[in-house]
């Protein structure tokens, strides 16, 4: 189980990973924009504070509701498709399984998906928490396959490793 301490542990190496990998970063002062949803890690206030104190900013996220999730429409749909029947047996089997899906998708996949992202918010925003069915994702794949990759902390890791961020 991840807890808020746990979370900002893994905001703490995302936080060197970023100055690591994008040097150019944290010399021009960029601000980052993080998008996470409300659950009670990801709220608790060592987060909060933590996050402060990197003047990162929060977009504000919906109670949780799978069909209007602002972040489960583009990356995670498309994961969700390949994990549909897969059931993993270990922590490196479903970091492999990760590490070869993030290498079949060229640049312009996730360029897309970050493009389409304020189309994506205004149809949430306009839907006022009612479904729709255009462009929703299936997250209950997702959670139940990919459930322990997901709450494990060293997801962040292998994310921001793979995807050279």
């Amino acid at each position: 189980t991840i807890t808020g301490d746990r979370y900002r542990l893994q905001l703490m190496r995302l936080s060197r990973a970023l100055k690591e990998k994008r040097p150019l970063y944290a010399q021009r002062h960029d601000k980052v924009i993080l998008l996470h949803d409300n659950t009670r890690p990801h709220v608790a206030k060592p987060v909060k504070t933590y996050l402060k104190t990197l003047k990162w900013e929060v977009l504000p996220h919906p109670p949780y509701s799978p069909h209007i999730a602002p972040s489960n429409y583009h990356l995670f749909r498309s994961m969700a498709h390949g994990l549909a029947d897969r059931r993993f047996h270990s922590y490196e089997e479903a970091q492999k399984w990760i590490d070869s899906w993030i290498a079949s998708k060229d640049m312009s996949f996730f360029r897309r998906g970050i493009h389409v992202l304020p189309e994506r918010w205004e149809k949430v925003v306009s839907s006022d928490g009612q479904y729709f069915k255009k462009n929703v994702c299936f997250p209950y794949i997702l959670n139940t396959s990919f459930y322990f990759v997901k709450n494990s902390e060293n997801l962040f890791k292998v994310l921001i490793h793979k995807m050279d961020i």
